[in-house]
């Protein structure tokens, strides 16, 4: 009878046990949006087991557009506590299949610092307006092109608690603001050709100067896009998936991200 008791008893919590565990799933939900007369398409994650307010993180988009790994990036934040806003800094349907189109897509919405930035605030106010975010606790996060944009909101003095670059060019026109405000990560490829050494110089140089708190991890053997799985299918000379440096760079994210929101418990 003894024997009989204990199995039912670890039945029991092994049953109650997959049941919390279906429970804590994440959802996710297509946020379309405007700014100006343009329409958006963004993508937003969540833990729906988790309880309460959390940070919030906009995750910006690498030069091809709006894709599923902009929207993989959201889910993964959901997963370490956070709600994943995945914008679109093109417009509702421009995913570039060709380097030309990208090209063009990226002239057009960076064509001037006004319109970048009314871009990225319509969809920060689409995050802070999530139920489950605290509107007070922001960051950002870029892949390639979105990790220049990103680097520019924090450069204009946008009110964000981390900025973190992957893969990202580092030049702008724009020249960071003294006392800027987010701490900063950038995490490049050693072997990436797009973002030459003295690029690296003369961004560290302007983020001294702006008295910025900021680091910069070069992962050795990675190339451009190394956080992406389908880079190698681009066909482009210096661009690769690395799994290690994808996985090891996401790990110093998450540890940014628990630096500067403390009180978020990362699963």
């Amino acid at each position: 009878m003894l024997r009989r008791a204990l199995w039912m008893t670890a039945t029991i919590a092994s049953i109650c046990s997959v049941g919390s565990l279906a429970h804590a799933e994440v959802k996710t939900k297509e946020v379309e949006y405007k700014q100006g007369q343009t329409v958006f398409q963004g993508f937003l994650a969540w833990d729906d087991a988790q309880k309460g307010k959390r940070p919030g993180v906009v995750i910006v988009h690498e030069w091809w557009g709006h894709n599923q790994h902009a929207r993989n990036q959201a889910t993964r934040l959901a997963q370490a506590g956070y709600v994943g806003f995945a914008l679109d800094m093109y417009g509702k349907g421009k995913l570039a299949k060709h380097p030309e189109d990208a090209r063009s897509f990226v002239a057009e919405a960076t064509k001037d610092p006004g319109q970048a930035k009314a871009r990225f605030a319509a969809a920060l106010t689409q995050l802070k307006a999530a139920p489950t975010v605290d509107p007070d606790k922001l960051a950002a996060i870029g892949y390639c092109f979105g990790g220049s944009i990103v680097l520019d909101m924090a450069r204009s003095g946008e009110n964000l608690a981390a900025v973190g670059v992957f893969h990202g060019g580092l030049g702008s026109k724009q020249v960071a603001v003294k006392g800027i405000k987010p701490r900063i990560l950038v995490m490049l490829g050693a072997d990436d050709p797009m973002i030459p050494p003295e690029e690296v110089s003369k961004f560290r140089k302007e983020m001294t100067d702006a008295g910025a708190r900021f680091d910069v991890i070069s992962y050795p053997g990675a190339k451009h896009s190394f956080t992406n799985p389908d880079a190698d299918k681009a066909g482009m000379a210096g661009v690769a998936y690395h799994a290690a440096v994808d996985k090891e760079s996401w790990s110093a994210l998450l540890k940014l991200l628990s630096e500067v929101f403390p009180a978020t418990a990362a699963k």
